[in-house]
């Protein structure tokens, strides 16, 4: 069984990677696509209240379920898109460790920090000043096999640009590069 293609949308949060994904999911047609997405995952877990220390281990095993969740569907043969906020250097490096490199393609999800902000008070659903804080930290791995902007393309836009580059990734790809740089000890649990 052959394994599945893996889209990687890496953005801030409000960056428009979940509308990117839908919009995947409505064009194409080369397989089946299921969307993962993080905050998917996040609203799995207990809502009762936790000490900090409690949260950060919680926040840290359910990602990296998340992150071996994707390996698994892809393992078996599932396309899928997934849709996460790589603002720890640790979830790329878990990520690099579970996923096959040569199955992803790498996509960075930009957005000005203007619209972030517009966007963050018109959702109402994220504390102010989140993407703010994950603008510098998502993409310093500096490594993408494609990159689209949210501020400047709509997410139809973006979608038909990965869609026509996705049979032509690069090889190596984005992870497989990145891969090749990340520490042995820069795992999960560092």
């Amino acid at each position: 069984m052959a394994a599945g293609r893996i889209i990687f949308l890496n953005g801030t949060s409000s960056s428009g990677k979940s509308s990117i994904a839908r919009e995947l999911l409505g064009i194409l047609d080369d397989g089946v696509f299921s969307h993962l997405a993080v905050d998917g995952f996040n609203a799995m877990r207990t809502k009762r209240p936790l000490a900090p220390e409690d949260l950060d281990t919680a926040l840290r095993r359910t990602r990296m379920g998340f992150h071996r969740s994707i390996a698994a569907m892809a393992e078996v043969g599932n396309d899928v898109v997934v849709d996460h906020v790589l603002s720890e250097p640790w979830r790329l490096a878990d990520c690099l460790a579970v996923l096959r490199p040569e199955d992803v393609l790498f996509v960075g999800v930009h957005c000005s920090p203007d619209e972030l902000v517009r966007r963050e008070k018109a959702r109402g659903d994220r504390p102010q000043g989140l993407a703010a804080l994950q603008y510098e930290l998502v993409h310093q791995h500096g490594d993408y096999d494609i990159e689209c902007d949210t501020s400047t393309a709509s997410p139809r836009e973006c979608a038909e640009l990965i869609k026509d580059f996705l049979p032509v990734r690069p090889t190596p790809t984005a992870f497989t590069r990145l891969r090749a740089r990340c520490p042995e000890d820069s795992g999960p649990t560092s």
